[in-house]
């Protein structure tokens, strides 16, 4: 996985302190300590701290003239010895109280999607964003707002059906045809992108092919946007016209990462064709490893998930109703079980007391009136169901927010369940928060949630109607603006401590608004970036949902495991 550097972020928390924080890396030793340094006006290096700090990793900074630019840095100390220091991240002059680290882009078209990844080989994140223009285009940045490149996707682009559109159309429905990963393990992200005739890349080269519906998978130099490699995607479909795709990265061998396409198109006006394909790149060329058709009742959903779901040490790609093993057989598929499309699915480990993993889904106008499941992972087989009238019921969330019982919490709109044990916890559906997305912000365990630009905490002892959930932050008091569904461009642990970040668009999309918590705490975890299930959620679009890690984080949670994994 990426080798990160520590991600030093500060904002101001009150007229008088700073926060800093800074990553706790997945392979660090047990009990590493660190030290925090600033830099006033471009002056000397101080130390901030007293005693070298082993609990959270994150420092408030009460001392600071905050009329001058301050500069902030950390060292790691093993032993007693300190290490070089890390990257500095620099907090401007009369900074503005806010949880906000703002990145500057170019004026354009909306902003709808904001993907993450190493385009600059400096072991921070990178911006890439989408401009939803006609014809449409991609655009880099660093991780301070320099513009890289830009990619013009061309004239078929402009046919922005929301199911069937143009042949290198990107970001509409559940689709987006974009990622950006470290493909070729070499330390600079790629960026992956479903093309056809008419892209032109960062470098100005123009993508020429004489037929406007074949379409690519083409990796993107993540420094340059220059084509590196392309190669054609099956034409199994094409007598249905172009396919829309929604990417993923996943270890499907466990240990080299892989582009995994989820590719649908329609037939007529009734079903969809639906194909997956895996693919390898090599640092020169993109070539599929394998290709699966869909051939019978295995419903799929409005967001895909990446991860071991069976703890076989490689990754799976996993629907909301059918999982694909690392090779692309079927590991198993729950249509004879009676689930059928539905638009949110969640795996996690949901129950610490149960061996492996469970997935938490709800239902569109199931004929049986089934309205959510929960079930294990690793086979597919039902736990617990959940019926009613029939209905599309649209959304659904997993979580721990209520510390009163054992595991996570999962909800739609039947009220609110333990997952473990399915007793309805709060049966009121108007006191249960709403089902949007949740994250980690205020520095407890239990997971906060993101609905419409608010930041809320629901509280279990005193819960109070949907409409009134207690506000930590609201977007839009910053500017910030949420994309269609209410959801953000981008939600994920990018810098700092564990603690997740919200990306937004500003109104005229000409500034990333980089929500960061202010909130200090002394939980101490590694980033969730280093965490594989965590990483590779971070790749997929789709109807926008929460990321989660392959081990229990939530209230009473053991202390996790370091990852398996390399830099």
């Amino acid at each position: 996985m990426e080798n990160l550097g520590r991600g030093v972020v500060a904002v101001r928390s009150s007229d008088t302190d700073v926060l800093i924080s800074w990553r706790l890396l997945g392979l660090d030793p047990e009990g590493i300590g660190f030290n925090v340094y600033r830099s006033t006006g471009g002056g000397d290096w101080t130390q901030l701290n007293d005693d070298v700090l082993t609990d959270g990793t994150n420092f408030t900074d009460s001392t600071a003239d905050l009329s001058e630019e301050n500069a902030y840095r950390v060292t790691a100390v093993e032993d007693g010895e300190e290490g070089e220091p890390s990257g500095e991240f620099t907090l401007d002059a009369d900074a503005a109280d806010e949880p906000v680290v703002r990145v500057p882009l170019r004026d354009g078209g909306t902003v709808q999607f904001v993907w993450v990844g190493d385009l600059t080989g400096d072991g921070e994140y990178d911006y890439v964003v989408d401009r939803q223009t006609s014809p449409q285009s991609i655009e880099a940045y660093s991780s301070e707002g320099e513009f890289l490149w830009e990619v013009d996707m061309g004239p078929n682009s402009t046919d922005q059906n929301n199911i069937e559109g143009g042949s290198s159309t990107i970001d509409v429905g559940h689709n987006d045809g974009v990622t950006v990963y470290d493909f070729d393990s070499d330390g600079i992200s790629e960026v992956a992108v479903r093309i056809a005739n008419g892209v032109t890349f960062g470098d100005g080269e123009t993508f020429s092919h004489d037929n406007d519906t074949e379409q690519f998978i083409a990796i993107l130099d993540g420094q340059t946007g220059a084509l590196r490699s392309s190669a054609q995607v099956p034409t199994d479909f094409i007598s249905d016209g172009p396919m829309y795709a929604r990417f993923a990265a996943c270890y499907l061998d466990g240990e080299s990462p892989s582009l995994v396409a989820y590719m649908k198109n329609r037939v007529g006006n009734g079903g969809f064709n639906l194909m997956v394909t895996a693919w390898d790149f090599d640092g020169d060329d993109v070539s599929m490893q394998w290709k699966w058709l869909r051939d019978g009742n295995h419903p799929d959903g409005h967001n895909s998930r990446c991860l071991d779901v069976d703890s076989d040490g490689d990754d799976e790609f996993a629907e909301i109703g059918f999982v694909l093993d690392g090779d692309g057989s079927l590991l198993y598929s729950m249509g004879g079980q009676g689930i059928v499309h539905g638009d949110r699915f969640h795996i996690a480990d949901m129950d610490p007391s149960r061996p492996g993993l469970e997935g938490y889904g709800v239902q569109q106008d199931n004929p049986s009136g089934l309205h959510e499941y929960y079930y294990d992972a690793a086979t597919g087989e039902l736990i617990w169901e959940h019926y009613g009238s029939g209905a599309d019921v649209g959304r659904g969330m997993a979580g721990d927010i209520d510390p009163n019982h054992p595991g996570m919490e999962v909800w739609s709109f039947d009220g609110l369940y333990n997952a473990p044990t399915d007793e309805l916890t709060e049966s009121d559906t108007n006191l249960r928060p709403w089902p949007q997305m949740g994250l980690w912000w205020d520095g407890d365990v239990t997971m906060e949630l993101f609905n419409n630009g608010k930041f809320e905490k629901w509280d279990p002892d005193n819960p109070t109607p949907t409409n009134s959930v207690p506000r930590l932050e609201q977007a839009q008091n910053y500017g910030g603006t949420v994309g269609p569904r209410s959801q953000p461009a981008f939600l994920g642990d990018i810098h700092g401590d564990w603690r997740e970040e919200v990306v937004l668009p500003n109104g005229n999309s000409n500034e990333l608004l980089v929500f960061t918590t202010d909130q200090s705490t002394d939980i101490r975890l590694y980033t969730l970036a280093h965490n594989p299930a965590y990483r590779n959620d971070m790749t997929v679009k789709g109807y926008m949902q929460s990321h989660h890690v392959d081990y229990f984080l939530g209230e009473g949670m053991s202390e996790p495991p370091a990852p398996a994994i390399t830099y």
